[in-house]
């Protein structure tokens, strides 16, 4: 392909564009088509997390508490991306969620249409089951405690007392089939045909992790097909954990490695401090191996100093994200597009990837993260709500939502997470971020690959075919932009309607 400049000056270059002394959001600025000669399908999105981690997918799952646990993790594996399990539990529930995710074959956990109660409790309504046609028993009533047995709807409707509670009359899981929790999707299938049977209970050396129904299996078959996914060289799926940078951070690097963790991720939300670089290079002496992303970070400096250290990729955003209110409270940060192509010209000199944190809410933004740098992007509020995202769905005015917070949330600090911030040893904590809900997205097994769909097309329309092609587009100045005003963002999307229904897919 010919990187040569335009013979016609028509918009501007990235590096005038963003020299001019403003701080621009992905909203900001728009690409000009360039030119098409190969179909959409010719578009690879394959990339590199680090610099020794290949992906199929630049997508990545944030290490937030409402993002990405186990079911979070091993979804985005099998998509082609990777999961970063968040450290807002003891350094042993991570290990375990680490291996959990890795442990996992087939990316099916229950449904979120699934409910689970503690036996001691009761059934009082049919809105009890929310769609589902069981309502499993676990020991304490959650998804992630052991499950002790289940109740069909056939089997309530027949009681005569609705006061009865769970345990009087459930079916016991222990007369049910198990099966391990490496089992493939065809696998599952043959055991439910084979037994005439409506779900199965995902064992783990003796323990009851969770169960899969004839319905997950019949709804994964839908989604578009996975591929072979992120393996790792274990032949599991490869994640990602969160860590600090206090002295305690070391024994919970410890325990990650021993889970078999394939890349850590160094959590902080300004990440240019002598206790980040301090623990780079303590990870990078005592694990070699292990790949180490550094971060936050939004300025060329700042880059500079954690490529000197040692890292192996480069986390970049800064009171970006929905939920955070750092530039708001700190009045410190930088708009997402400008922090990008910035960091990410100055960390391409040393072959270190960039993953494009924060701002991403369409598939549009995407493609600007990549285009203007980026290897990856590490999204938090597009993932949250979904099937694999922990916690439960309620009912909010009417739509069904699921929690979701900002890790500099005053709530995710009483956790722990306000070391993330530095300031777990402060008197007074100072809120960097909000709680709030998301509505049902579904799964990531679904509007994933729509959504990647969608980014081939952006990269079509700018001539590149890969992201390779499309940063050299950027830097040999073939790539134009422009700024838009106001007027031209409510130009380029929905508008001068009365009503309309948005479907991306």
């Amino acid at each position: 392909m010919d990187f040569s400049p335009l013979p016609i000056e028509d918009g501007f270059s990235a590096d005038r564009l963003f020299s001019q002394g403003y701080s621009y959001t992905y909203d900001d600025v728009i690409f000009l088509p360039h030119y098409i000669d190969f179909p959409t399908d010719a578009v690879s999105l394959s990339t590199r997390l680090t610099r020794n981690i290949d992906l199929s997918l630049p997508c990545v799952a944030s290490p937030m508490d409402t993002v990405t646990e186990d079911y979070m993790a091993a979804a985005m594996a099998a998509l082609g991306g990777i999961g970063i399990v968040h450290s807002n539990c003891t350094a042993a529930d991570q290990a375990r969620l680490v291996v959990s995710a890795k442990s996992r074959r087939v990316p099916i956990f229950s449904s979120g249409l699934d409910v689970f109660k503690a036996p001691d409790g009761c059934i009082n309504d049919a809105n009890d089951f929310d769609g589902s046609n069981y309502v499993f028993v676990t020991e304490s009533g959650t998804r992630r405690s052991r499950i002790l047995g289940y109740v069909t709807k056939s089997d309530w409707e027949n009681l005569s007392d609705n006061k009865v509670k769970i345990f009087d009359y459930m079916r016991d899981c222990s007369s049910n089939v198990s099966v391990p929790t490496n089992y493939d999707l065809g696998q599952i299938h043959e055991v439910l045909e084979k037994n005439d049977i409506d779900f199965v209970v995902l064992e783990k050396d003796g323990e009851r992790l969770d169960v899969v129904t004839r319905e997950d299996v019949e709804r994964l078959k839908g989604y578009p097909s996975l591929g072979k996914g992120t393996v790792g060289p274990d032949g599991k799926w490869m994640v990602g954990a969160a860590i600090g940078t206090r002295e305690s951070d070391k024994e919970r690097l410890e325990h990650l490695v021993k889970a078999g963790v394939n890349v850590v991720v160094l959590d902080s939300s300004q990440g240019n401090s002598s206790f980040q670089i301090e623990m780079i290079k303590y990870a990078k002496k005592t694990y070699p191996e292990l790949d180490v992303i550094g971060g936050n970070v939004v300025t060329m400096y700042q880059a500079q100093n954690l490529i000197e250290a040692g890292v192996d990729g480069l986390r970049v955003g800064m009171g970006s994200g929905s939920i955070c209110t750092t530039q708001e409270v700190c009045a410190v940060g930088r708009g997402q597009a400008t922090a990008v192509y910035k960091v990410s010209s100055i960390a391409a000199q040393s072959g270190v990837p960039v993953i494009a944190d924060g701002g991403i809410s369409n598939s549009g933004h995407i493609v600007k993260a990549l285009v203007l740098g980026a290897s990856t992007v590490m999204m938090g509020s597009f993932l949250a709500g979904s099937t694999e995202a922990p916690g439960a769905y309620v009912y909010q005015n009417g739509r069904r939502v699921k929690k979701y917070r900002g890790m500099g949330s005053l709530e995710a600090m009483t956790k722990g997470s306000d070391q993330r911030y530095l300031g777990d040893k402060a008197k007074l904590k100072i809120a960097q971020g909000v709680v709030g809900a998301v509505a049902d997205k579904g799964s990531v097994l679904k509007f994933i690959p729509y959504t990647m769909q969608a980014v081939k097309q952006g990269f079509q329309d700018l001539g590149a075919s890969s992201l390779q092609s499309a940063h050299d587009l950027l830097r040999s100045r073939t790539l134009r932009l422009e700024v838009r005003t106001g007027a031209a963002q409510v130009e380029g999307g929905v508008h001068g309607l009365v009503s309309y229904e948005k479907k991306s897919f």
